[in-house]
């Protein structure tokens, strides 16, 4: 079986899932992308905007993450996008049983996709994904090397728009990622 249809089967199961479904709300957000993305993005969990489309990183957040996308030369159909939560959380912020729960689906995904580098942004992703908690600003622009993969840890652009200071070290730090990916 392909890996699109292998995207597509975990995709299913998250809009089956009781489990991601308690206390959220919207569509199912699974995310988007290529199948064979060298480059994956990972948020935190969907908004208001992408549980009502069902679709990553689409609102204000999103169009600033697909921006900084464009800026480095990526193409956002050579990337994947999703987040570990895959529904919109009734009260704001996932928790850890939320995040820990939608990770079992997020890992699925990024087995099957097996990129050369994962984009963190910000504190949910990184606990989602690497089960660290990581202080976003002591760290941002690193390149973590975790069981044979590449982690890049940044800011989530939610709080990069929200605080303004952030916006710039973001920014800054896709610089970096340009050169990193250059040598992908």
């Amino acid at each position: 079986m392909d890996k699109a249809k292998r995207l597509e089967e975990i995709a299913k199961e998250i809009e089956r899932c009781k489990v991601c479904q308690k206390g959220k709300s919207g569509k199912a957000v699974a995310g988007e992308g290529c199948p064979d993305a060298r480059i994956v993005f990972v948020g935190e969990a969907p908004g208001r905007t992408e549980a009502a489309t069902g679709r990553p990183f689409v609102g204000r957040s999103g169009n600033f993450l697909r921006s900084l996308i464009k800026e480095i030369g990526l193409k956002e159909e050579d990337a994947f996008i999703t987040s570990p939560v895959k529904y919109l959380p009734d009260k704001g912020t996932p928790s850890k049983s939320d995040i820990k729960h939608g990770r079992l689906h997020l890992l699925a995904q990024l087995k099957i996709i097996d990129p050369k580098i994962i984009i963190l942004l910000g504190k949910v992703a990184c606990f989602g994904v690497i089960e660290e908690e990581i202080a976003i600003n002591k760290r941002h622009g690193e390149v973590i090397q975790k069981d044979d993969q590449r982690y890049f840890v940044t800011f989530h652009p939610s709080a990069a728009l929200r605080f303004p200071p952030l916006g710039k070290l973001l920014k800054s730090d896709f610089e970096k990622l340009r050169n990193i990916i250059k040598k992908l």
